[in-house]
């Protein structure tokens, strides 16, 4: 059967329409700085496949990463996984449990070795061998060490997972560190050197998690970065410059603490829950949540 038809199909099946994944693929190549144009083209390399292996493990945070994506609804979370990755390990929406949960990541990890991405939701205890932060019996360091060595590239989700965000506020006793940080800080310790993309926010925007894939669908690799390690197509700008009311002096929030002149993010143009709506647009000033 033709994959296109076939992927057709199967939207189908879960009640999202051609025309509204099409849609979906124009906002993320649009994000990603390529133009809507070039949603056809990701929408043909999703149906051609094959899915990118994705392995997401949860650390030192709160799971708001994950239900910011749980949110998308245009077309849904359940569509995006299973028609634009293929996400092997979750502990959050997987059935899977305990040694079977386990032994699913292990088998991703060793069958798809340097093709899977590994995504990092929440910082990494560090201090005393990581011994504060505990998967399975296993140090969350242990286990991001080994698999994020394995990935093509990492995906910090998050400004905890990105930069330690608030488990690394001080005095910060468990020694929490944003991942990168997180895999070459021990000097006794061979670094890990996989690529970290960091998709910094309170929470990230999952158009930002699924342009960073959809850029490596289309042009074999990993977007762009700016000097924090973040994709230009989401952080290149400030907020404040993207803002609309930056120039209404009755409706612009600087005055009342907003740091989006020193933020970089999409949040002005890419909005939450469907493009519905941003903190500023709802009357709150920006907390520079995406910055280290």
């Amino acid at each position: 059967m033709d994959l296109e038809k076939e992927f057709e199909r199967r939207l189908e099946l879960r009640g999202v329409t051609r025309r509204d994944f099409l849609r979906y693929c124009g906002v993320v190549a649009g994000a990603i700085g390529l133009g809507p144009a070039f949603g056809p083209r990701l929408y043909k390399a999703i149906a051609a496949g094959p899915k990118p292996p994705v392995i997401w493990l949860h650390f030192a945070e709160c799971t708001g990463c994950t239900e910011a994506a749980l949110r998308a609804s245009s077309p849904g979370f359940a569509d995006l996984i299973f028609e634009s990755i293929s996400l092997d390990y979750h502990e959050t929406v997987m059935a899977a449990a305990g040694e079977q949960a386990e032994a699913a990541r292990n088998q991703t990890a060793a069958a798809h070795a340097g093709a899977y991405f590994c995504v990092v939701e929440g910082a990494v205890p560090t201090a005393a061998g990581g011994i504060f932060g505990m998967v399975g019996g296993r140090p969350m360091l242990d286990i991001a060490r080994e698999v994020c060595a394995g990935a093509r590239a990492v995906i910090a989700m998050g400004t905890c997972a990105s930069f330690g965000g608030l488990p690394a506020a001080a005095p910060n006793p468990t020694g929490a560190r944003g991942i990168k940080d997180a895999l070459t800080y021990d000097p006794a310790k061979p670094a890990i050197n996989t690529p970290v993309i960091n998709l910094s926010g309170c929470p990230p925007n999952p158009v930002n998690f699924i342009g960073t894939l959809a850029n490596y669908l289309l042009l074999g690799k990993i977007p762009s970065l700016d000097a924090n390690g973040r994709p230009l197509f989401a952080y290149r700008n400030s907020v404040h410059s993207q803002c609309p009311y930056h120039e209404q002096e009755s409706r612009c929030l600087e005055d009342y603490g907003c740091k989006g002149k020193v933020c970089h993010n999409n949040c002005p143009s890419q909005k939450f829950n469907d493009g519905t709506s941003w903190p500023v647009q709802a009357g709150h000033p920006c907390i520079g949540c995406s910055e280290p």
